[in-house]
């Protein structure tokens, strides 16, 4: 290692900071209003879009499928953007990414419906769907991974949380763009031409997203790595031989399982309550459509004091006794929450969904975001990171939604729900028992942290 190729510790200034900050923020808020987009769709208008002729409960489970199949492509996107983030830096891999999303979310809008062309229809939105998905399935963990090796370390856990406040930020526009077009058109107008408008509006944030990342500088934490040279990561051959072996030779696995379970309570909780619950709402319980939308709306809008709040606490306290609290309310509460929300009573439900969105969901998200970074080392942080978070979406909020259609359906009841928000809490509690705390670690470090 030449003093040419290393000249010391890269140093980012404030405005740096800001830049990158509000380049994580608006990435995440993109790729999550995508998927907010997409998912509210499928609970609201795609069943009767794109799978018209069966019957509501075949067709609910048929719109929630294809939610499902985007997380396939994620995995894929994670894997081979999660390297190239490894290998070749973050800053490159984002700005390819929010390419990729923007561009099939905003084709999405143009596309005909299956009274238009039959089975093509729903062909193309799987399509496009799994577009969407190679990109996003590395947008969230390298905007994780660039803000957490960007931040103070003293102050890590509440500017990583800004990811979370971007996954908020996008569900509220997705929902408040729902609840506004539910408030003002009528179901004719909605299933003619007024669902197109969310997914062709998407452009413009994915205009400015590009714009930003086009002088964004990259991750000091990645410059500083000993196994990055002129830029670019050295493989396990090259370093063969040299000082850096020794820190190569670390057993992958157990950071990475450990990371899985804790993913698991955030996604399974997020696909039950943010995009199952209003399907539920709206076609079984036979409540206005418009009332979950606006839940999820309100409910976003509190997380901007609860995901910083959290961020700020898991500084403060550490990341493990904040994970214990907040998988043990949300288990607990699973089923008086659920209780509120098929009480029948409007003002229950909203209370109820705001409750389990800010407990289950974002407050679990704002600790996600920077307890997964610290697990990894850096050699492989990205990789570890992306694959973590999309295979718990897999296993968890893809197949969640999927699995709750068909068990509430065949029960007839909504215990199932709450049964699965218990089981999602308690998984990531055990993984929370069994991790190390990772508050205040040093993120250069090639080697995870278990």
């Amino acid at each position: 290692m030449t003093e040419s190729t290393k000249a010391g510790p890269a140093t980012r200034t404030t405005r740096d900071l800001a830049k990158a900050a509000t380049s994580g923020w608006l990435g995440t808020a993109m790729e999550f209003m995508d998927f907010q987009l997409y998912s509210l769709a499928a609970a609201i208008v795609f069943n009767q879009l794109f799978f018209p002729n069966v019957s509501p409960a075949i067709g609910l489970i048929a719109a929630m499928a294809t939610y499902g199949v985007g997380y396939v492509a994620r995995l894929a996107g994670a894997i081979y953007f999660g390297r190239m983030g490894d290998r070749i830096g973050r800053k490159r891999v984002l700005y390819l990414t929010i390419l990729l999303m923007g561009a099939s979310t905003t084709l999405i809008g143009f596309l005909p419906t299956y009274a238009q062309i039959g089975l093509l229809a729903p062909i193309l939105l799987v399509a496009l769907r799994l577009i969407q998905g190679f990109g996003a399935g590395a947008e969230i963990a390298g905007a994780t991974v660039m803000l957490a090796e960007y931040a103070p370390v003293r102050r890590r856990g509440v500017i990583a949380s800004l990811v979370s406040l971007g996954t908020n930020s996008g569900t509220l526009a997705a929902s408040a763009l729902w609840a506004f077009l539910l408030a003002v058109l009528s179901d004719e107008q909605l299933l003619e031409w007024g669902w197109r408008l969310p997914f062709l509006l998407s452009f413009v944030l994915m205009i400015f997203a590009v714009w930003l990342r086009r002088s964004l500088k990259e991750s000091p934490v990645f410059e500083e790595r000993a196994d990055v040279v002129d830029g670019r990561a050295l493989s396990r051959a090259e370093a063969e031989g040299s000082v850096l072996e020794a820190g190569l030779q670390q057993r992958k696995g157990k950071a990475f399982f450990l990371a899985l379970g804790l993913r698991f309570g955030q996604a399974g909780n997020s696909g039950l309550v943010q995009t199952f619950l209003v399907g539920y709402i709206a076609s079984t319980l036979l409540i206005d459509r418009s009332v979950p939308t606006d839940a999820i709306m309100y409910g976003s809008l509190l997380g901007f004091a609860t995901v910083p709040i959290v961020g700020l606490l898991g500084d403060r306290f550490g990341r493990r006794p904040m994970y214990v609290a907040l998988s043990v309310l949300t288990a607990v509460l699973a089923f008086p929450l659920l209780l509120l929300i098929t009480s029948g009573s409007t003002v229950a439900l909203v209370l109820g969904m705001i409750l389990a969105l800010n407990i289950g969901v974002l407050g679990l998200f704002s600790l996600e975001s920077v307890t997964m970074a610290e697990l990894f080392g850096a050699r492989t942080r990205f990789t570890q990171l992306a694959l973590a978070k999309e295979i718990g979406g897999i296993l968890a909020t893809a197949i969640g939604p999927v699995v709750a259609a068909t068990l509430t359906a065949v029960t007839g009841s909504w215990w199932p729900i709450a049964a699965m928000l218990v089981a999602y809490s308690l998984i990531t509690l055990v993984a929370t028992v069994l991790s190390p705390e990772t508050r205040g670690r040093d993120l250069v470090k090639l080697e995870d942290a278990a």
